[in-house]
């Protein structure tokens, strides 16, 4: 399943000393230097080709994994265009933007998601055949389960996990006191994501779960621009990312040869995907690829939105509706928890009588989402503003062009759940544009909306600085954090009082 030179090279690596470590990697680093990542080609300048971004080398691109919202913004004001170029190696990457660009971005068929994502982002553990590589028959399984994930009634019988889950974790938090929501609550959603999409026997276990998290985070911190473009290169990044993507592999099939040793049936995720007698590299594909997927994505709405309702006005609002809900669905003694009373609401009411948390959701991913639009061309030529976009080049469009448009949105940076979507042509697309919407985003919902009224019920807390004293405000996402837009690390903690006697 691995390349035994490369898993050999990386257990060589990360036992080898710090020096060595160094030599390595300044010996990569001039690698990189010497050939460089790709400059403007040489010839006759093509009026119908976009502008080359001035500077397209290895310190001049770099900054595109590590803050692309910069990187993006910059080379707009440097090239004075809405659409612009620049090489990494031999491919051809183009950026666009502004409304026409977008409506041909979404609109266009041939502008394939997974070519472009898998060779741009680079954050997803690499695995042949497993999570890259797929067969499209593969893809379309994975798609069809995750859609099966989502019906009524498998994504009824989630509520009570999760929840419950909610109360393990929450508890843990104590009485009282402070912590950093960007890793508290993220981590609450990375245990709501194995809950929802593996199973039993890795959700049951705390260990575990803290353990893949860490793995996922290796890989998160070691995504560089050697990795993503020169994934065979054997240096430091890629091989503490291919050993942690071994790690992760097996621990999944560990948890899967256990259920199917045990012979015991549980109405989860895997056993959906054991009954429907899956190859087991969907399985595998299905659970190491969604579940940092859906963590990320999901963890960062939900540390963003706790965060936002810390100080906002609506916070009262939102506890009303979530006790209306209560009051109209749950039958309980007054020894029940807080987690076994919110559990007695069905999806429906979830799905269709919370406004206002529909809203906050909304408004979250608009303003806290750092998303960019990946694809790459697999159809002929395309004209964009008057700009040919080549077969085979890479398209890239910043959601923060429509998100944080003040024409669009007036005073962008402002958190406001009361404003509404714009009427522009795809003049929102939180949830993804065109033919390419997310596809887990109904149990993303649900995931956001119990955590949110466990936290909002469960607890009183306020935004704080390092020194504990209440903020003004809270902190403006960071976009350059293209994974999970937190701000500074240290510049905003959540202080809680526990609000019930059983959570």
């Amino acid at each position: 399943m691995y390349t035994v030179g490369l898993q050999s090279a990386a257990d060589a690596f990360l036992v080898s000393s710090l020096k060595t470590q160094v030599v390595l990697a300044l010996i990569v680093l001039f690698i990189l230097i010497l050939f460089g990542f790709g400059s403007q080609k040489d010839g006759a300048v093509d009026s119908a080709a976009p502008v080359f971004l001035p500077g397209s080398h290895l310190l001049a691109i770099a900054p595109f994994f590590r803050q692309r919202f910069e990187f993006l913004n910059d080379g707009f004001r440097k090239t004075g265009q809405s659409l612009f170029q620049f090489n990494m190696l031999r491919e051809t990457v183009i950026v666009v933007s502004g409304e026409s660009a977008r409506k041909s971005f979404f609109s266009n068929k041939h502008f394939d998601l997974t070519e472009g994502f898998k060779v741009l982002s680079g954050a997803i553990p690499i695995l042949k055949g497993v999570t890259s590589d797929l067969q499209t028959k593969r893809i379309a399984q994975i798609h069809k389960r995750l859609s099966s994930v989502q019906r009524n009634e498998p994504l009824s019988h989630l509520i009570a996990p999760i929840l419950g889950d909610c109360r393990r974790v929450m508890e843990i938090w104590g009485q009282s006191g402070t912590f950093d929501p960007f890793e508290k609550i993220y981590e609450l959603l990375f245990q709501t994501t194995v809950r929802s999409l593996s199973c039993d026997e890795l959700a049951d276990d705390p260990a575990q779960v803290a353990r893949l998290k860490e793995l996922y985070d290796t890989l998160d911190s070691g995504t560089t621009p050697a990795t993503v473009l020169l994934p065979w290169l054997p240096g430091p990044s890629m091989l503490k990312k291919l050993w942690a993507t071994k790690q992760i592999y097996d621990i999944v099939v560990g948890a899967i040869d256990e259920r199917q040793r045990s012979g015991i049936s549980k109405p989860d995720t895997l056993q959906m995907l054991l009954d429907e007698q899956d190859e087991r590299l969907v399985i595998v594909g299905f659970i190491m690829g969604l579940l940092v997927a859906g963590a990320r994505a999901t963890g960062t709405t939900a540390s963003w939105l706790i965060t936002y309702l810390g100080d906002h006005e609506c916070k009262d609002a939102v506890i009303a509706e979530v006790e209306l809900l209560l009051a109209n669905y749950a039958s309980y003694s007054d020894s029940c928890s807080l987690s076994q009373q919110l559990s007695c609401i069905p999806l429906e009411a979830w799905e269709s009588e919370t406004p206002v948390l529909d809203s906050l959701i909304r408004e979250t991913l608009r303003i806290a989402q750092p998303h960019t639009a990946m694809r790459r061309n697999m159809g002929p030529d395309v004209t964009i503003d008057g700009k040919t976009i080549p077969s085979g080049a890479y398209v890239v469009y910043p959601f923060s062009d429509v998100h944080l448009n003040k024409d669009l949105y007036p005073d962008p940076w402002k958190f406001d759940p009361s404003r509404e979507e714009s009427a522009a042509p795809f003049g929102y697309v939180g949830w993804g544009g065109g033919g390419t919407h997310c596809l887990g985003q109904r149990l993303a919902r649900l995931e956001l909306k119990l955590v949110t009224s466990m936290m909002l019920l469960g607890f009183r807390y306020c935004l704080v600085d390092n020194k504990g004293e209440q903020l003004d405000a809270p902190p403006r996402p960071n976009w350059n954090d293209i994974l999970l837009c937190r701000p500074e690390k240290g510049t905003c903690f959540l202080k809680h009082e526990k609000s019930v006697l059983s959570l």
